[in-house]
């Protein structure tokens, strides 16, 4: 699409299979770099990424040929695919599902800063329940997300 403008910003949530909190170190280093290239290899852009035990964040923009339930197959299913080769021999698993918001531009540096700063969120239950929810079920919430004003 050469002559058109687009800027499509999406934060997404996902979860290790019954939330279990099975990221590692290693595990989040194997992420990490599987859903960096994909990202790349797809054709989006990766603005933040990062994780706690049993869920990631991300912050990406999309092309707009990319559908994101398209990319999110591919984001899930690579990383997946990653672990288990190189680390968990076939027991890593991400949830069926995700949770996705479209941002502002505006809106992205305070997304930004919120996911550089998950450990620190989940440590001090500091949470905004909208960035932490992966299903319109009540179940797929963390129960320690409650609402905050603050980013």
């Amino acid at each position: 699409m050469p002559h058109s403008f687009h800027k499509l910003y999406h934060h997404v949530i996902w979860t290790t299979k019954h939330r279990a909190p099975i990221i590692t170190t290693k595990i989040e280093a194997l992420v990490n770099e599987s859903v960096q290239t994909k990202i790349v290899n797809l054709g989006a852009r990766s603005i933040a990424l990062n994780m706690v035990s049993d869920h990631v964040h991300l912050l990406a923009e999309l092309p707009p040929q990319l559908a994101p339930a398209d990319f999110m197959h591919d984001i899930k299913g690579c990383s997946s695919h990653y672990v288990n080769k190189f680390f968990c021999e076939n027991n890593f698993y991400w949830q069926t599902g995700y949770g996705i918001l479209t941002l502002s531009a505006e809106q992205l540096p305070a997304v930004t800063k919120y996911i550089a700063n998950q450990k620190q969120h989940h440590a001090d239950n500091d949470l905004i329940d909208i960035f932490e929810t992966v299903s319109e079920d009540s179940n797929e919430t963390p129960p320690s997300a409650t609402p905050s004003t603050t980013v």
